[in-house]
């Protein structure tokens, strides 16, 4: 009894392992499609504070100029 309480144990502990490997990659994963989805997101924002009031003065002034 005490052989097969041991095997079960030690397979249970295998499969333990196992898993921890595999959410461990996969925790990874979502942790990378984090940082990706980020970087897409503020990388954009960023560059919007250096080319919005660029592109507004040119608008602005090109209104001026046409006289509306």
């Amino acid at each position: 009894m005490d052989q097969e309480l041991n095997k079960k144990i030690e397979e249970q502990g295998i499969k333990i392992d196992a898993i921890y490997k595999s959410v461990e990659k996969t925790r990874k994963y979502f942790l990378m499609i984090i940082w990706v989805t980020v970087l897409t997101l503020i990388i954009p924002v960023i560059g919007l504070f250096f080319v919005l009031p660029s592109f507004l003065s040119n608008y602005a002034s090109s209104l001026d100029s046409l006289g509306i």
